[in-house]
C-alpha cells in the first residue's frame, strides 16, 4: 500500500490533481480520504455559530479519528468515514464504509498540520498556486457549492481564510517531497507523480 499526502492552499487546485492522478491508474486502486470529511460535528451549537466556525484552523479538524482510520487502512482493514454537510455544518448519522486499496490518498489543506497523519504517508505533495488564482476559484466554489454571497466569501477570505493560510498552511510545504506549482494545471509535475505511484502498483 502507498499512502499520498496531498494538501495545499484553499483553491489551489488540489482536488483537480487528484482527479487527474486517479484518471491515469487502473480503476479499483485508489481510495481517497478527503480531509473535509473529518470536520468535528458542531450540531450542538446554534446555525448562526456554526456559519462561523473557522475551517482553516487545524483544531476544526477530528485528525485522532483520521488517524486511527489512515492507520486501520494501512493494516488492511475497512473504515466508516464520516459524511460531513458544510451547508449544516454537522456530520451525517450515516457512515461510508471505504475498503482499504492499494493507493490510499489523504488530501486537504491542513493534512501536513499534523505530525502522526504526516508520519503515515509514503509521499507528501504540496499544490501550489498563486493567492489570486485561488482565491477566484474559493469565490466560484463558495456561491455554487456552499451557498454563499460574494460579500460574505471575501469577508471569510480575509478574516480567516488568508491569515490561516500563512500561518498554518504555507509552512507546511516544507514537509512536501513533491511541489506541484500551479495546480492541476501543472501537466509536468502531474505525470512525474502519476508515474511514482504507477511504478509502486507495479512492484
Amino acid at each position: 500500500m502507498l499512502i499520498v499526502g496531498i494538501a495545499g492552499g484553499t483553491g489551489s487546485g488540489k482536488t483537480t490533481v487528484v482527479k487527474r492522478i486517479t484518471g491515469c491508474l487502473p480503476p479499483g486502486e485508489v481510495v481517497i480520504i478527503p480531509q473535509d470529511s473529518y470536520y468535528k460535528d458542531s450540531s450542538h451549537l446554534p446555525l448562526e455559530q456554526r456559519q462561523e466556525i473557522n475551517f482553516d484552523h487545524p483544531s476544526s479538524i477530528e485528525f485522532e479519528l483520521l488517524v486511527d482510520h489512515v492507520a486501520k487502512l494501512k493494516k488492511g482493514n475497512p473504515i466508516d468515514q464520516p459524511i460531513y454537510s458544510y451547508l449544516t455544518c454537522t456530520r451525517a448519522t450515516e457512515t461510508v464504509t471505504i475498503l482499504p486499496k492499494h493507493i490510499v490518498i489523504i488530501e486537504g489543506i491542513l493534512v501536513f498540520t499534523n505530525p502522526e497523519l504526516r508520519e503515515l504517508m509514503d509521499i507528501k505533495v504540496y499544490v501550489d498556486a498563486d493567492a489570486d488564482d485561488r482565491l477566484a476559484r474559493v469565490i466560484q466554489r463558495d456561491i455554487v457549492e456552499r451557498g454563499r454571497s460574494v460579500n460574505k466569501v471575501l469577508e471569510r477570505y480575509e478574516k480567516t481564510v488568508k491569515p490561516m493560510h500563512l500561518q498554518f498552511i504555507e509552512p507546511t510545504k516544507r514537509y512536501a517531497d513533491i511541489i506541484v506549482p500551479q495546480g492541476g494545471k501543472n501537466s509536468v509535475a502531474i505525470n512525474i507523480l502519476t508515474t511514482i505511484i504507477e511504478k509502486n502498483l507495479s512492484v
